[in-house]
């Protein structure tokens, strides 16, 4: 769930408007921008295609981005809903190379915080235009839709591969007068972060391999159907201290599957040197020898798939399990049977755990899910999406009371969701920010829309919830729904099989999907479903140290397995030293 996006605090909220310009064959005026108190108008930039940049025109949404703090680039400082700085995004239709378009910092460009740059203090900024770029995809299911095509960033719109910006200029916003139209040039390409092998693609990145951690990438065919053209999926793979070691190369180890985010170089951060709290404990002998993996999913929509089958996303679920797991089976000496499978993660990687668990029981024995998100859709973080009319705002007689989308565990809000949603919004139309949790739930979530997008649960300008699109939400990915639904066929493969955990005080307001999950499950016959609640804890709450956890994933692979396989449990437990000082903190 929470990438950088949702960690800190916002200012203001977004206005509305969210028109495109399309870019002939000469460059734009510079006119400027709809009229404000004549002392204040607002400003225009024009945004210049260096020329030879790029090998032809260009389709996708064009950022101006304005900051006073001078620590960083302007685009390194409006990726964050909270403390961000100020940005206007337009779309923009084939701007040619040495060609320009014009920007108003205004409608129908939509801003974030500032609705109008008219609203700027006077002074000096700094002041950057961004351009993400935009690949057209048919795909199989009649789309016609242009998005953007992430390359091993995680779809990190402001250091994705293949977008463009320019040099930092500085501007003088004066207190009354004319304010001049802005003269800003895309002049560079984002480069991939690690270097592409020949023949190869930069999807999902090519991080480098070490002792320990070794990469698998593949083509998907499922995917590749879907999309129209080649695409990818890869895993990160830490192997278990003495893997390649002679006396060891007849012995077969569990699988920890650990879902999340777009991952780092190695699962759950390991180094090879040893210098951080978890890398320390895998070395030092004394931990149960799991192989972990990691899967490596960013799309057009963002940077995870929730690893379900999607009608916006594509056959994820399908991709990963049917795929990419066995390629990582075949390629490493995993046990391979569901017996010797475990699944966790925390936020988005919990809402994966819980639902790859209930979606694909025989294919894993058991799931921790951490602080996951919505597990139930009446808790949406705090909008019922099925009976509440609004997602931004909570209607009373007189007063319409702003929805929190964050808090501090003491209760105080730190955004609302018009402002969180507003942000997405100036990130991009038809729910193309890449960076937004609610555009990727509504990617995930939804049915196609007509236009090939996916259909909006609400309108994020006026917050007015579209219920058919619920009842799509309901029907396929509410998982309480889900399992209350298939109990018969679930009730033994679930049996012991789910752990929750939640802080009470989620930041994201995660465990009142929790309460919801549990208290309908709890009523199914012969439910056993584990949960644990951390008092007064925030989102990230872990109840175990990083040793607790995984003596109790690996207690748990011995008790499931059969009789026959314990001959392989005792070769994979059998050289774990006694415990030393490692493992001790919290699991992270």
């Amino acid at each position: 769930m929470t990438g950088p996006s949702r960690r800190s605090f916002v200012a203001a909220v977004a206005g509305v408007g969210s028109g495109a310009a399309a870019v002939g064959g000469a460059p734009a005026a510079s006119a400027a921008g709809p009229a404000t108190p004549a002392h204040r108008p607002s400003l225009t930039a024009s945004v210049t295609l260096a020329p030879g940049l790029v090998p032809g025109p260009v389709t996708g949404r064009v950022y101006v981005i304005l900051t006073t703090d001078a620590d960083s680039e302007p685009r390194e400082q409006a990726g964050d809903v909270a403390d961000g700085v100020p940005f206007w995004g337009l779309d923009v239709t084939g701007l040619a190379p040495g060609r320009s378009t014009s920007v108003p910092l205004a409608a129908p460009a939509v801003g974030f915080p500032l609705a109008d740059a008219s609203a700027l203090p006077p002074g000096t900024y700094r002041a950057q235009a961004f351009f993400n770029v935009y690949t057209h995809f048919s795909r199989s299911d009649g789309a016609e839709i242009d998005l953007h095509l992430p390359g091993g960033d995680g779809h990190d719109v402001f250091a994705s591969t293949g977008n463009l910006y320019g040099p930092v200029v500085e501007v003088t916003v004066p207190a009354t007068g004319n304010r001049r139209t802005l003269r800003l040039t895309l002049d560079t390409v984002v480069q991939p972060s690690e270097p592409v092998p020949a023949g190869g693609t930069s999807q999902q990145g090519n991080p480098a391999e070490s002792r320990h951690v070794k990469h698998v990438k593949i083509r998907s065919a499922v995917l590749s159907e879907f999309w129209g053209r080649d695409t990818y999926v890869a895993a990160d793979v830490l192997l278990p201290l003495g893997y390649d070691e002679a006396a060891n190369r007849t012995v077969r180890y569990p699988m920890e599957l650990h879902h999340g985010h777009f991952p780092g170089d190695a699962p759950r951060g390991f180094t090879e040197d040893g210098g951080n709290e978890f890398s320390a404990y895998w070395l030092s002998g004394t931990a149960p020898k799991f192989i972990t993996v990691t899967f490596r999913h960013e799309n057009p929509y963002y940077d995870d798939s929730y690893a379900v089958d999607s009608a916006n996303i594509g056959p994820y679920g399908t991709a990963l399990n049917t795929e990419l797991l066995p390629e990582v089976d075949r390629r490493f000496r995993t046990i391979g049977a569901p017996w010797a499978r475990v699944l966790s993660g925390g936020s988005t990687g919990g809402w994966e755990a819980a639902a790859t668990q209930i979606f694909y029981p025989d294919l894993y024995q058991g799931a921790w899910a951490g602080y996951p998100d919505p597990l139930d859709f009446h808790a949406h973080q705090l909008v019922d999406v099925y009976d509440d009319d609004n997602a931004c705002v909570t209607h009373h007689a007189y007063l319409d009371v702003p929805v929190p989308s964050a808090r501090e565990v003491s209760g105080k809000t730190q955004y609302t969701m018009g402002q969180e949603n507003g942000w997405e919004r100036a990130l991009g139309s038809r729910g193309r920010s890449g960076l937004g949790q609610w555009d990727v739930w509504q990617a995930v979530f939804s049915p196609r829309g007509a236009d090939g997008y996916p259909k909006p649960i609400w309108d994020k300008a006026t917050g007015e919830i579209d219920h058919d699109v619920a009842a799509h939400w309901r029907d396929h990915f509410d998982l309480a729904t889900y399992v209350e639904e298939h109990w018969d066929e679930l009730r033994d493969k679930l049996d012991g099989r789910l752990t929750i955990y939640v802080g009470d005080a989620d930041t994201y307001f995660l465990n009142v999907g929790v309460n919801l999950f549990k208290e309908r499950v709890d009523k199914l016959e012969g439910s056993n479903v584990t949960y644990r609640f951390g008092r007064d804890q925030p989102h990230g709450w872990e109840p175990w140290t990083t040793r607790e956890f995984y003596d109790l994933l690996a207690d748990h692979v011995v008790a499931q397995a059969p009789g026959a396989q314990r001959g392989a449990v005792t070769s994979w437990r059998a050289a774990v030293a006694p415990a030393d000082a490692t493992g001790r903190a919290t699991l992270g």
